[in-house]
């Protein structure tokens, strides 16, 4: 008999944090050819000193500190405000640190996918592969190409690791993608003058870091309740002001409509909030966004977000599986879909994420749910090519699914209508629904999917249940003439169904007799089991025979 599979350890539920952080965007509408002018100016002014602040960074490296920052600061100061100075290097700093963290990645990445190399390269040519392991390469020239892939792995792993133990840092301020379209405009259906356009409004730099205390939360970039909005030019632009103190008060309003409550009651309190203005070159239009930090909101309890049941969501590459499951972990009523589409740029796609997660929620809600029990999803380790290298169409599959905005849409959406994210662990989730809920629940009026029992099984999960149903009743008998039972113990386990005690015909027969019923003499045993006694053995009397 082999041996089961070794199943891995399954982490915990966990209730996800709550958003720390708001943003809300309204455009600068009718601005005048003047207003444009001066933005365009103070944008470009400022992103000059941004760009030359994230170069002196990088060109540090581990050698800089707070000496190093301060001075930093001082330079930027004398061209613009000592504000304005703080947040370029604050950025600065944001930035610098955000490209490390990728460099690490990426040799992670590469080291993955060394590995997997050499493993499949030390395998017999056509050797057949395994679901823990892949095999190895079909034929002699695959082996070859491969073998020099490695070598030329190994050799970016090397340049990689030389770059994070120096400091060492890769910074493309407007976006490297759009820095590689500039060799490829056709491909990009762009014109040399309108990439142009585009590459100097992503280096521009018209941001204010919020302020607690100041007047309307903010010095730099200052909107009031009414919505005017007004920037405080830096020293070499101060000429251009059209109001005291060197500002510059543009004939645009804004009214924030969402969340425009709690924006006028932070800047009414002079509470700090944050401001960027941007032109999206592809409309012409002028945006401003604010932002703010929430304090850190104490999350509910796994046991208060169990309690109203729970909503089991599958994710997939083209919709969301879920299902309404009751406190006990019962299937209520049928399987929804939300289905969306994620083909097209990237703003379609983050529409219609937003657009499906928001029919989730009001589904949700609708159910009378209090929670969503979803998968902590991580699809870092399955992307490598090195794994799935002829599977080109799952490897997309995977890698087009927005895992990381799917986390932060949901958890930010669903604290505003007073829902519990609930992360399990997708280990085996798909594999144990469809084995022990797809047939049960499907119906002559309902047909269920492999991902509809997924779903039932990420919010047993959640709610801390079991995937599997309950046992069998008993069969009309202790054997397996009817079919093994649901659930079998291993051999070695623990406390298993142990072979239940051999009972004798006179001990479950054990009643008194009358005399005259016994027709003859019969023989029996001189010791019976008492079932009625503590664990004894009893003698019986002598039977008398004639």
């Amino acid at each position: 008999m082999t041996d089961r599979k070794q199943l891995r350890t399954i982490d915990a539920p966990f209730v996800a944090l709550g958003p720390s952080g708001v943003a809300i965007r309204d455009r600068l509408k009718h601005l005048m050819p003047e207003d444009e002018t001066i933005l365009r100016l103070v944008g470009e002014h400022q992103g000059r000193l941004a760009s030359a602040d994230l170069k002196a960074r990088c060109k540090s490296g581990h050698d800089h500190d707070n000496d190093a920052w301060a001075a930093r600061k001082r330079e930027l100061t004398e061209q613009s405000s000592s504000r304005i100075a703080g947040t370029i290097t604050k950025s600065t700093h944001d930035q610098y640190g955000l490209a490390r963290r990728c460099l690490l990645a990426h040799i992670h990445s590469l080291d993955a996918g060394i590995r997997t190399l050499r493993h499949r390269l030390s395998l017999p040519i056509g050797e057949r592969g395994s679901k823990q392991a892949p095999g190895g390469y079909r034929s002699k020239g695959e082996w070859f190409n491969k073998s020099r892939r490695l070598a030329t792995l190994e050799h970016r792993l090397e340049t990689a690791r030389a770059d994070w133990s120096a400091g060492r840092v890769r910074v493309v301020r407007g976006g490297r993608r759009l820095l590689k379209n500039r060799h490829n405009l056709q491909a990009a259906h762009l014109t040399q003058a309108r990439w142009r356009q585009r590459w100097e409004a992503e280096r521009w730099f018209l941001a204010a870091d919020g302020e607690p205390g100041k007047r309307f939360g903010n010095e730099t970039i200052r909107v009031t309740p009414d919505g005017e909005v007004s920037i405080k030019l830096p020293a070499p632009l101060a000429h251009h002001a059209n109001a005291r103190h060197g500002r510059y008060v543009l004939c645009s309003k804004v009214a924030f409509t969402h969340r425009g409550q709690e924006w006028r009651d932070r800047i009414d309190g002079n509470r700090a909030v944050a401001y960027r203005i941007h032109l999206d070159i592809e409309r012409g239009r002028w945006y401003l966004t604010a932002s703010w930090t929430r304090p850190a909101v104490k999350t509910v309890p796994l046991d208060a977000a169990r309690a109203g049941g729970m909503v089991g969501v599958d994710t997939n590459a083209d919709h969301f599986a879920a299902y309404r499951l009751d406190p006990h972990g019962n299937p209520v009523g049928d399987p929804r879909r939300f289905s969306y589409d994620l083909t097209g740029s990237a703003d379609h796609r983050d529409a219609q994420i937003r657009h499906a997660l928001t029919r989730l929620l009001h589904w949700t809600k609708q159910t009378g749910a209090t929670a969503i029990g979803i998968e902590n999803l991580d699809f870092a380790a399955e992307k490598t090519r090195e794994k799935h290298g002829r599977r080109k169409q799952f490897r997309q599959l995977i890698s087009g699914m927005p895992t990381g905005k799917l986390k932060a849409r949901i958890v930010s959406m669903a604290a505003e209508h007073g829902l519990a994210i609930v992360a399990v662990d997708p280990a085996y989730t798909s594999m144990w629904g469809d084995q022990h809920w797809r047939k049960p629940l499907t119906s002559k009026t309902r047909n269920m999917t492999r991902h509809d029992a997924a779903s039932v099984a990420i919010g047993r999960r959640a709610l801390g249940h079991p995937i599997r149903r309950r046992t069998a009743p008993p069969q009309h008998h202790q054997s397996d003439g009817a079919g093994h039972r649901t659930i079998q113990a291993g051999r070695g386990t623990r406390g298993r169904e142990e072979p239940r005690h051999p009972v004798t015909e006179r001990a479950r027969d054990a009643r008194p007799r009358t005399k005259g019923t016994r027709t003859r003499a019969t023989s029996a045993s001189n010791t019976v089991w008492d079932a009625r006694s503590s664990g004894t053995w009893v003698q019986d009397s002598l039977l008398d025979t004639v």
